[in-house]
């Protein structure tokens, strides 16, 4: 499971499209790093980049866009219609898979440190990222802009978090930090009125609206007449009404800073709640720009169990709900290879076994090459088991009369779906690890330095030879607790089927200790050994007893 983190530095150059042109290619020429975008802006003299990759790989790539900028940008000369105070003005870390906020803003810590350090750059943290909540703040940061820095940055309560205290005139200074991933989202009205839309817009929004005075009709003012207002629904929720020549329909236009807090689904259904009550509709939705996978999974759940049904199906099944449900594809088709971030960085070339037909799969395995072998098998044996139980509970959560059920079996279900993408991922993973010690071999041995390197990366190669099929074995024992409760309360029907994700349940535990096993002869760390070998033989022998208790229960059922 990748962790993704999403940076979109802010340059001051939209013009020279030569200068552009090396920043962003700095940043492309790290390895690991995703370009997705690239903005410049002319009135402003400002280009966004929007890149992606693993954290280590984007913060490289970030050092070398801002190193690069801060060669070729000079502020002394820049002129803009947006505000800046540095080459590189801001440059935020953004979390979109697998990672928390607080491992990001170490990234993005750790980059300011090195931009100060090494660039000799006045650095500001923002955002999650500054501890100082009076000063986290960007726009409050960036006021008085570049012309006004050097006399601000002498102020003590100004200093910069990291780098010099004084302003270097050629590129200024910058900030650095972390902020949640921001999802643009438009929901669309039966109406053409933007006053309607703002009506929705100022009942989401955490802004809120102004209070109204009942005598009156006025504003309403406090004790020292400033507007009283009352706060909106969600948090991390901008939003107003707006109006679409090009669709004769009104939007409320929504900016959502905090997803995780405050998810997509809840906010469209808010929309349609507060549409509702005032005599109109929601008529569907888009998504400006791309969006988290979590965000499409996590609403194809909502909708599923809204509905009363099963959310223990596929992730594609799961985001067609999604999409369905908030009409994201009224206005234009909703491709989520070209809106979903992970997707657009997805390469079927590292997983070539998990994406083949069956019939080929099954050739590449009786071919002469020794991989895809034993250790991939299991794992797909793994991940049959673990489908064939959710196949189970998803029929029982959908049985006529289980109704009160339905919950319980759509959470066994759920997990049976995570436990069976996990080995399917480990099916290419095994034979990945075999390739790294047939690499491992073939590394040249010609003088004392080269083979104390080759040594190294075999046992290296070879430990993660045994990690992997361990990691089957762990998740296939996992399984046992989705069979067995398929077994037990499952539909009694599909008794069959749970007997048979049993089976394959220990084929893939027993094969896959089989394999940890033959790679640990070769290991030369023996405490290593003597672990995965104690903790496996655990592991198997459980997967005996769990599989015979649960082909008893089956037998008696049919």
């Amino acid at each position: 499971m990748k962790q993704l983190i999403e940076c979109v530095p802010n340059f001051s150059e939209g013009i020279d499209t030569q200068v552009i042109n090396r920043i962003t290619g700095a940043i492309e020429s790290v390895d690991g790093v995703r370009l997705l975008n690239v903005d410049p802006g002319q009135a402003t003299n400002r280009t966004v980049v929007t890149f992606v990759g693993e954290p280590e790989a984007v913060y490289e790539a970030a050092f070398q866009g801002i190193a690069m900028a801060a060669e070729l940008i000079d502020m002394a000369k820049h002129k803009g219609a947006h505000p800046r105070m540095g080459a590189t003005d801001v440059c935020p870390f953004i979390p979109v898979a697998n990672i928390s906020l607080e491992e990001t803003v170490q990234w993005s810590v750790k980059l300011a440190e090195r931009v100060g350090k090494e660039l000799k750059i006045p650095v500001y943290l923002y955002e999650e990222a500054q501890p100082e909540k009076k000063r986290s703040n960007l726009s409050v940061i960036r006021a008085g802009e570049y012309e006004g820095f050097a006399d601000k940055i002498r102020q003590p309560e100004w200093k910069p978090d990291f780098g010099p205290d004084r302003l270097p005139p050629r590129h200024g200074a910058t900030v650095i930090g972390t902020r949640d991933f921001l999802i643009a989202y438009n929901v669309n009205l039966n109406t053409k009125s933007v006053k309607r839309a703002n009506s929705v817009a100022f009942d989401i929004r955490e802004a809120g609206r102004i209070r109204k005075d009942p005598a009156t009709g006025e504003k309403a003012l406090d004790g020292q007449g400033n507007p009283v207002r009352e706060p909106g629904l969600f948090k991390g929720v901008k939003a107003i009404g707006w109006y679409i020549e090009e669709y004769r329909i009104a939007q409320v236009s929504i900016n959502i800073t905090r997803f995780r807090d405050t998810p997509l689904h809840a906010v469209f259904d808010e929309c349609a709640n507060s549409a509702a009550r005032r005599g109109y509709r929601v008529t569907g939705s888009e998504l400006v720009g791309l969006v988290p996978l979590s965000a499409m999974v996590d609403a194809g759940k909502y909708f599923l169990k809204k509905a009363r049904l099963s959310a223990g199906v596929s992730e594609s099944e799961l985001i067609h709900i999604a999409v369905r449900s908030m009409g994201l594809d009224e206005l234009s088709p909703f491709e989520p290879s070209k809106r979903i971030i992970e997707y657009m960085l997805k390469d079927d070339g590292d997983a070539p076994l998990v994406h083949m037909p069956l019939n080929r799969f099954a050739d590449e395995t009786a071919s002469e090459s020794p991989a895809p072998g034993g250790g991939s098998i299991a794992a797909y044996a793994g991940a049959l088991g673990a489908s064939l139980a959710t196949m189970v509970a998803n029929l029982s959560a959908s049985k006529t009369g289980w109704q009160e059920s339905w919950e319980t079996f759509s959470d066994w279900a759920e997990k049976g779906q995570q436990l069976k993408d996990r080995l399917l991922a480990l099916v290419d993973a095994d034979t990945h690890a075999f390739n790294r010690i047939m690499e491992a071999f073939r590394l040249p041995k010609g003088t004392e330095a080269e083979q104390r390197e080759r040594h190294l990366r075999i046992q290296e190669a070879t430990k993660e030879a045994i990690r992997v099929p361990f990691r089957v074995m762990e998740l296939a024992s996992d399984s046992f607790a989705v069979i067995r409760a398929m077994a037990e309360t499952g539909n009694p029907n599909s008794a069959s089927d749970a007997g048979v994700a049993a089976l394959c349940a220990r084929a893939a535990v027993r094969g896959a200790y089989l394999n940890v096993k033959i790679n640990a002869g070769s290991c030369e760390d023996k405490s290593f050994v003597q672990e995965m070998l104690d903790r496996g033989g655990k592991l198997s022998d459980a997967a005996d007893r769990a599989e015979g208790e649960i082909l008893a229960m089956v037998e008696e059922k049919i």
